[in-house]
């Protein structure tokens, strides 16, 4: 049988042990659980961070969980599921690239894109958006697909852009499958950016896909 959090002694207790040494002295089970805030009938917070952990092979993997494959756990359901979501968000964020970056070229794009889409078992698009000097002001995923395939949103890029006060923008995205060959699909949309960012006064720098450890110009 379970045994509730709130039996526990107080200093075995995650949010009390982390108001007493420090969220760096917990386990990744442990953040887990404060992030869940309560378990189920028969399993704790604690058990059911074990559980999430286990099922998708660790932290990295439970990182790149959609909000409804979280969902479908019993006892997880839609609150904890988006409560876990925003968590590695906000995370991802937090540890997002200095605005200094100045995006000169194609291999700079691949540098920062790489840390938002590398081991994605999803096809996301991730646009970088800059000032008019092409210094780095935010990065932001527009759009996330299927394993295989996902559209380049031509809108939501330019309303990304010019929500976050852009005057020049990179897109990227990735190929789960490996190969980073753009697809017909993929240069049309660069096209209709290039086009776009024209009528709109922002200036589109490049395009990059990248599969595996290779990537290629869209």
């Amino acid at each position: 049988m379970a045994v509730p959090i709130t039996a526990l002694p107080e200093h075995d207790r995650p949010r009390e042990r982390l108001l007493a040494r420090g969220a760096g002295a917990l386990s990744d089970q442990e953040l887990l659980a404060i992030v869940l805030r309560s378990g189920t009938r028969g399993a704790s917070a604690t058990d059911m961070a074990a559980s999430l952990l286990r099922d998708h092979g660790g932290l990295r993997g439970l990182a790149t969980a959609r909000p409804e494959e979280l969902a479908a756990k019993a006892g997880v359901g839609l609150a904890k599921a988006t409560a876990l979501v925003a968590a590695f968000e906000l995370g991802r964020r937090a540890d997002q690239p200095d605005e200094g970056i100045v995006i000169r070229s194609a291999d700079d794009v691949v540098t920062v894109a790489r840390r938002e889409l590398d081991d994605q078992r999803r096809e996301r698009v991730l646009v970088l958006v800059c000032d008019s000097g092409n210094r780095l002001r935010r990065s932001v995923i527009v759009s996330e697909g299927s394993v295989d395939r996902s559209s380049v949103p031509v809108r939501e890029v330019l309303n990304a852009v010019l929500r976050h006060d852009g005057r020049s923008f990179a897109i990227a995205h990735n190929h789960p499958g490996g190969d980073p060959t753009p697809s017909r699909a993929d240069l049309l949309a660069t096209e209709s950016l290039r086009q776009a960012a024209s009528v709109t006064g922002l200036r589109f720098l490049v395009h990059v896909v990248l599969g595996g450890s290779d990537w290629r110009l869209s």
